[in-house]
């Protein structure tokens, strides 16, 4: 059972791969800009924590005050992706994973942790269930996307109110998306060209700072897709989901 984890640091980051986009050659420039956008996230406290493996089995995590979501809370830590895959499941990686990220907010006084959810477990956003397991908490939500908390003092951490308006004045197909996300660059090319193809509106948003992640109009952990003026979802898209559940 392998049980060796390593960070990512400004002095191995080049040569360390990206866990979640690993096997995947079409996401190499989405990996590039991921590195870049982390490079300069380093210095403000966030983590990258994976197994020492050829796998996707990792924890990232940052400050509240500086990790780019619509979420307000004073003295937290921020999950952006939790994620063990594949045969790295239940062998304990996850749980090793969780209680580095527990013992280190401890270690830095922190006032808890939290994670954006959901009611229904939902691709690209952390389990409910096995946060639950480990003491979190439902605090806040709006519609199915919960925040979730584990809180060491008793103070908890809200989404802020831009979060929650969920609509915005066009009815362009628009997303909203950050680089944090590796996988992003190759779904914003497929949709695109979808739109181009299809001579559908399209409206991309790049949320290229931590004031425009803190004020989206909606749940926001990197990216989220607003149609006839409404917000639709934060599962990244391909063609085949654009069509079946976007554009209906």
């Amino acid at each position: 059972m392998c049980h060796n984890f390593i960070n990512l640091e400004i002095n191995n980051i080049d040569e360390e791969h990206l866990c979640c986009a690993i096997s995947d050659k079409k996401h190499q420039i989405g990996v590039d800009v991921k590195k870049s956008w982390l490079s300069e996230r380093i210095s403000e406290g966030h983590v990258f924590r994976k197994l020492d493996a050829k796998g996707k089995v990792f924890i990232e995590y940052a400050p509240l005050e500086t990790a780019w979501v619509p979420v307000n809370g004073v003295n937290y830590i921020y999950i952006y992706c939790f994620w063990v895959s594949g045969s790295f499941k239940g062998k304990g990686n996850g749980k090793k994973l969780l209680e580095y990220c527990v013992e280190d907010a401890k270690k830095q006084k922190k006032s808890g942790i939290c994670v954006i959810s959901s009611k229904k477990k939902t691709p690209f956003l952390t389990d409910k269930k096995y946060m639950l397991k480990y003491g979190f908490e439902v605090v806040d939500a709006i519609g199915d996307y919960e925040l979730l908390a584990l809180s060491f003092d008793g103070q908890k951490p809200i989404y802020a109110d831009y979060a929650r308006k969920q609509e915005i004045n066009s009815k362009d197909l628009t997303i909203y998306y950050s680089k944090q996300c590796p996988y992003i660059p190759n779904c914003i090319q497929q949709v695109e060209q979808y739109c181009k193809d299809h001579n559908i509106p399209l409206n991309l948003i790049n949320v290229d700072t931590l004031e425009k992640a803190k004020t989206v109009p909606c749940v926001f952990n990197n990216y989220a897709v607003f149609y006839q003026g409404r917000f639709k979802t934060v599962h990244l898209l391909n063609e085949v989901y654009l069509k079946k559940k976007v554009l209906v």
